[in-house]
């Protein structure tokens, strides 16, 4: 059998964009928006995913390297407030494995014509698969993939 174990870990991660919170806020709100910046590695080729961006909606998406295991992100909608605030619980899994439940929020403040954003985490990494630190490394990542996507939109 299998050693069970639960980790509690807390990170907060500050940026600013270079975009207004409206348009930061849009880079979740749609598929083909949120498509441009949350992923894997660009080696893991495009994977599946879903958008509800509803309170109450979901998300889900799932990629992984050639050969698996597959890393699923199961979310679920609690708050939003438009372009101010998302607030939502996901789950992560490698495979069918559960890995971590977390609850996720995102602050969005207008700083003149930047955006500052607060994303706080709060999670149960489960039986050893993941910690905060992998967690908060692959965050920071994907939330400089998102200010990648933003500046590419103001290119165009």
């Amino acid at each position: 059998m299998t050693q069970r174990s639960v980790t509690h870990a807390t990170f907060v991660i500050e940026r600013t964009y270079d975009a207004a919170p409206e348009r930061v806020f849009a880079a979740f709100a749609t598929s083909e928006a949120k498509t441009q910046w949350f992923g894997g590695p660009e080696e893991w080729g495009p994977g599946r995913h879903e958008l509800d961006f509803r309170i109450g909606g979901h998300e889900r998406s799932s990629a992984g390297p050639k050969g698996g295991p597959a890393h699923i992100y199961d979310a679920t909608f609690y708050d939003i407030v438009p372009n101010e605030r998302i607030v939502t619980s996901y789950e992560m899994y490698f495979d069918t494995t559960r890995i971590s439940v977390s609850l996720a929020t995102m602050e969005l403040k207008r700083d003149g014509a930047r955006t500052r954003m607060t994303y706080t985490e709060q999670g149960a990494f489960l039986d050893g698969f993941d910690g905060a630190e992998g967690r908060e490394e692959g965050t920071r990542e994907l939330l400089g993939k998102l200010a990648a996507a933003l500046n590419r939109q103001m290119a165009i």
